[in-house]
């Protein structure tokens, strides 16, 4: 699969996310975990990339079968408050 740079830049913005589990790229774009961890590593600096693996290695929001929600979404308790603020409506 040929991805262009509006994917790639999404990947890499997916894979820096906390909460978005490495299934969720696969699902829509179809690379699996180690895929990602390659385009990462081609992708990013040397630096950059340790910095991310180091972040996201043993992190349990990154793998869905490691959470501890089952549906949905995770929502942050001051969601709405965010959402109404005027700050994030620019």
């Amino acid at each position: 699969m040929t991805l262009n740079e509006r994917q790639i830049d999404r990947i890499i913005e997916m894979a820096w996310e906390d909460r978005t589990p490495f299934e969720a790229i696969t699902f829509q774009f179809g690379l699996k975990e180690q895929e990602v961890i390659e385009l990462m590593r081609k992708e990013m600096k040397p630096s950059s990339f340790k910095m991310w693996r180091k972040r996201v290695q043993g992190r349990a929001t990154k793998h869905m079968y490691k959470r501890t929600f089952d549906k949905g979404r995770f929502k942050c308790s001051r969601q709405k408050s965010i959402s109404n603020n005027s700050i994030s409506k620019r």
